[in-house]
């Protein structure tokens, strides 16, 4: 991967998570101002199809990113996106006031995020049947998510959502982050979902996980920051599940 392979790369997930369209070479040659021409542009982009990082869903379409795409753009080439002071401010404030009410915190974590993501965003209670949803007409309106088949995909994993817990506090044990991209998520099929996941903790020592679950073509380095300003704030582990299904 030379640096040229690495910029178009870049360029198309950030056209594709701006759109939900697929890339072709004459939109990043007009719209990037790149100084590569069109036959380096679209050699380039063969060469990174060959190699698995894109894919053209169908004939004369431009380009989508694959699972591998999404893999080395969040592990090589992501910047993560500091968290403006009011979005700070704001999740502290309501921690500080509520951190001693793990259910109402919980709840009001869940209901800000979906709010700073534009999301439809879920919260529970590890040790409790308690949970909250905010938003979830606004993942249909995805793209996405016009397809019946990819629906019911998201539906079957938030559906089980509680008897699989434990298995995501397994999987965020000890790690400060974990990115699973489509078919790496640990809990089932999901093809065109990502997930971000975290071991946090509440202030009353409890352990548990946040997790951010959307598109593949989320805004992945927004959510890691706010999974991991979340983090900051309680602690370094929580017995709060907090799923966002980003948009």
């Amino acid at each position: 991967m030379t640096e040229r392979h690495e910029t178009i790369l870049s360029t198309i997930i950030k056209e594709y998570v701006s759109t939900a369209t697929p890339v072709g070479s004459s939109i990043i040659v007009k719209k990037y101002k790149l100084g590569l021409s069109s036959a380096t542009v679209r050699n380039i982009m063969k060469d990174l199809e060959q190699a698995g990082y894109i894919f053209q869903p169908h004939i004369s379409a431009g380009r989508v990113p694959t699972d591998k795409g999404y893999r080395y753009f969040v592990d090589s080439l992501m910047q993560e996106r500091e968290l403006g002071k009011g979005e700070q401010r704001a999740l502290q404030t309501e921690v500080l006031k509520l951190k001693a009410e793990k259910n109402r915190l919980a709840k009001t974590m869940a209901k800000m995020l979906a709010s700073m993501s534009d999301s439809v965003a879920l919260s529970g209670l590890i040790d409790s049947d308690a949970v909250w949803d905010f938003g979830m007409s606004k993942l249909l309106e995805q793209p996405e998510f016009k397809e019946t088949d990819h629906v019911c995909q998201v539906a079957s994993l938030l559906e089980h959502i509680d008897e699989n817990i434990n298995k995501l506090s397994e999987q965020a044990e000890n790690k400060e982050i974990d990115v699973y991209i489509g078919g790496e998520n640990p809990l089932g099929r999901v093809e065109h979902c990502s997930m971000i996941i975290s071991g946090i903790e509440f202030p009353s020592g409890e352990k548990g996980v946040i997790a951010v679950v959307g598109p593949k073509r989320m805004r992945y380095g927004k959510n890691i920051s706010l999974v991991k300003y979340v983090k900051k704030l309680l602690g370094s582990g929580s017995l709060v599940l907090l799923l966002i299904i980003v948009l």
